[in-house]
């Protein structure tokens, strides 16, 4: 039996996730916005996890840099935390309004 689980997790450690097309746009765009509101990976960590979504700074960067998947309770969460719609990280150009954009990590109840 152990074994059989040593087998499996050697399988899946060299598995390579598939970021597809909309995925490596939300990356980009990810990126973009944290860059834009003034945060550091682990600012958006700790937005996210104050937002009920437990991360690190090493998750947000492998999701901007799409060497994790951005599942879409992860990406509404992100959205949240940079104060940007959900839909916005998939759109081809992500234009993030500083002036709407959380100001330099203040946002009211995060």
């Amino acid at each position: 039996m152990l074994a059989d689980v040593e087998l499996q997790l050697s399988v899946m450690a060299t598995h390579l996730i598939e970021i597809r097309p909309a995925g490596m746009r939300a990356a980009r765009n990810i990126g973009a916005a944290r860059s834009v509101c003034g945060f550091t990976r682990q600012q958006l960590a700790s937005r996210m996890t104050a937002l009920g979504r437990p991360g690190s700074h090493l998750v947000a960067n492998r999701i901007e840099r799409a060497r994790r998947r951005c599942e879409i309770d992860d990406r509404v969460t992100v959205a949240a935390a940079l104060g940007v719609s959900p839909l916005a990280l998939l759109l081809p150009s992500l234009e993030v309004d500083s002036a709407t954009a959380v100001p330099n990590g203040v946002r009211e109840g995060v």
